[in-house]
């Protein structure tokens, strides 16, 4: 087996850990299936994380990571705030529809890490990174845009982070693609109503 900087072998595990948890369940991949699912020994998985917890850590940030990127470079400014913020919401979405079982994922991890005894604080941390991942674009807009907020940026962050995570669980249970231009306009209309760009100031 080819050796493999310590960074890029975590990377390879935490990849087939998405695809291995994607496909059967958190609860039921093992540290075993994951590194067959990576094809490396159980030996190089314990070499690279020392519990799964480390692992599942490793996979939600990775998630969080993937979809805010996504986000990051769609999200320049644009001829008005509408249509930046709308160009935002739409480059998350078309993320969820590319990739419903990595979201649906982000779910189930929740649910495990509330459920798993010591593991709990996983699940505070991916809602933390929500938050601190929403901060970080609106700091990003606001130097960019000249933006200033009917809100503090941390109320307006979590207030982001639960409206994307109800509209995405929603999407999943329910589908119904047709409806969701309407639904992406609306919140568009509402955000920028917290939010007022310099060009308009008085």
């Amino acid at each position: 087996m080819a050796r493999m900087p310590s960074a890029e072998r975590r990377g390879q595990l935490t990849a087939a850990a998405i695809r291995a948890m994607a496909r059967d369940g958190v609860a039921k991949t093992t540290t075993r299936s994951i590194a067959a699912e990576a094809g490396v020994s159980l030996s190089v998985f314990h070499y690279c994380f020392d519990s799964k917890q480390a692992l599942v850590e490793s996979v939600i940030t990775t998630l969080t990571d993937d979809s805010v990127r996504v986000v990051k470079q769609a999200l320049s400014p644009r001829a008005t705030l509408v249509e930046t913020v709308r160009a935002g919401f739409q480059a998350y979405w078309d993320h969820v529809r590319a990739h419903p079982d990595a979201h649906m994922l982000t779910y189930e991890l929740t649910q495990y890490a509330l459920r798993e005894p010591g593991f709990e604080h996983l699940a505070r941390r991916q809602y933390e990174l929500y938050g601190a991942a929403y901060a970080e674009l609106i700091d990003q807009l606001r130097g960019e845009m000249d933006l200033r907020l009917a809100v503090p940026v941390s109320v307006l962050a979590r207030y982001l982070a639960a409206m994307t995570d109800g509209l995405t669980l929603n999407y999943l249970v329910l589908g119904d693609e047709s409806a969701w231009a309407d639904i992406l306009d609306t919140v568009t209309a509402h955000i920028a109503g917290l939010v007022q760009d310099g060009a308009r100031r008085p």
